[in-house]
Formats: C-alpha cells, structure tokens, sequence
C-alpha cells in the first residue's frame, strides 16, 4: 500500500504520518516507510515545494507499507477511516529479501 498525504495533514492533534505509523505498529504490519518528497502537487494543482525562508510549508510524504495482502486488507478500513484527503494505492510486490537488522 502506498498512501500521499501532506506534511500538515493532521489526525487528533498530531501528524497523520505518525498516527499512521503508530496503527500500523500496533497492528503488527510488517514494515512502513516515510518519505518527504521535496516538490509536489496534487489534485488542486497547486506546488508544494521547500523553501529555505518559508517556515509553514505543505511538503508531499509518502508512506509506503509492506505487508501481506490479508493485513493490508485489514488495517485499510482504519488508513481510509483517517485520511481525509491525500491518495491511497495499492501494488502487488514480490519481496526477495526480509530479516530483522542486527549484528553481522
């Protein structure tokens, strides 16, 4: 699942990419990924971009969720229940490598 949403999107008082994060932790997801993307639009056709001197900037995120299809399928309800705007797709990947970092 690959969900866009912007830097100020906001769920209870916090940031959606961490509420978002922090369900699907509690959900036991396999893995999640935050990416801020430096320049964006979406459906309003406005840019996002960042700006050195602006300090309230809209900056794209992306947060991209590995899982099974069966977990994804029952985490979703909740990702859509959240998001208020911002897109959600999802893809068929095929993982070739998954382990728990550690000492070598």
């Amino acid at each position: 699942m690959r969900i866009f949403l912007g830097q100020r999107d906001r769920w209870e008082h916090k940031p959606l990419y961490v509420a978002l994060l922090e369900l699907f932790r509690a959900k036991g997801v396999a893995g999640a990924t935050v990416i801020q993307g430096v320049a964006g639009f979406g459906p309003d056709s406005i840019l996002h971009e960042a700006h050195l001197l602006r300090l309230s900037q809209d900056l794209p995120i992306v947060i991209e969720v590995v899982d099974s299809q069966e977990h994804i399928d029952a985490v979703f309800p909740d990702v859509d229940r959240m998001m208020s705007g911002g897109l959600i797709t999802m893809e068929k990947v095929r993982v070739v490598h998954y382990e728990r970092g550690g000492t070598r």
